[in-house]
């Protein structure tokens, strides 16, 4: 990529951009490097600092991982998004091991955590952005916290599948049982028996590799 096209991108996704010396810009682009994740890679398992990850095109999804092998979805990243969990160096306060994988074939930009965090140090503008922006992550991993501890399961279960399409603009969700347990922190079995529920209900039809919401309101109905 073009210093150019870096000048776009960055200025129209960091605040802080137009306020650091030129030098300083140089050098973030300098460190920064496109990248191309196949589905199902692993990016980011906790145990070093991968970087600032840009998100240009595709799906990456953020998971925590319990001794016991069960995985629990934190947020999404898709297009636009910046992930700062996986830049442990930026964030020194981050104690806890964060997964990312590619949960589709995607583009990304990597940005250096190290020359970030130095950066910050000399920029008021860039660490308070890196902790802004995981203040807000921190309020989508609070949530999901709040939803295991608090709610039942076919209410969570009914809102992963409204939360799916509306982000997708569609009735028909791809995702396979197992896909949705994992991504609910439960068992595919358990999922698969609520799944049934929902079909015998009229609420959705269950295909192989997908499902079709049949009846949005009831589905709304649940997840209240």
């Amino acid at each position: 990529m073009t210093p150019n096209a870096y000048t776009q991108i960055f200025s129209s996704l960091f605040p802080f951009w137009d306020k650091l010396p030129a030098h300083e810009q140089e050098l973030l682009y300098k460190s920064t490097l496109p990248v191309n994740y196949k589905k199902g890679q692993i990016i980011h398992d906790g145990t070093e600092c991968t970087g600032m990850i840009l998100v240009q095109k595709g799906c990456l999804r953020a998971y925590m991982l319990s001794d016991e092998g069960k995985e629990v979805t934190l947020y999404r990243l898709r297009d636009g998004n910046i992930c700062m969990l996986s830049a442990s160096c930026v964030l020194q306060s981050i104690t806890f091991d964060v997964f990312i994988e590619a949960e589709e074939a995607s583009e990304a930009l990597l940005i250096n955590g190290k020359v970030f965090a130095d950066m910050a140090e000399r920029n008021a503008p860039m660490k308070i952005y890196a902790l802004e922006t995981a203040v807000g992550r921190f309020s989508n991993v609070m949530w999901i916290m709040q939803q295991i501890l608090f709610m039942s399961l076919d209410k969570r279960l009914a809102l992963y599948l409204l939360e799916e399409s509306a982000v997708n603009n569609s009735d028909t969700i791809k995702a396979t049982h197992e896909q949705i347990a994992r991504h609910l922190g439960s068992a595919r079995e358990v999922i698969s028996r609520m799944l049934k529920y929902f079909t015998a209900e009229g609420i959705i039809q269950s295909a192989r590799g997908e499902i079709k919401i049949l009846d949005k309101s009831r589905l709304e109905l649940l997840s209240k």
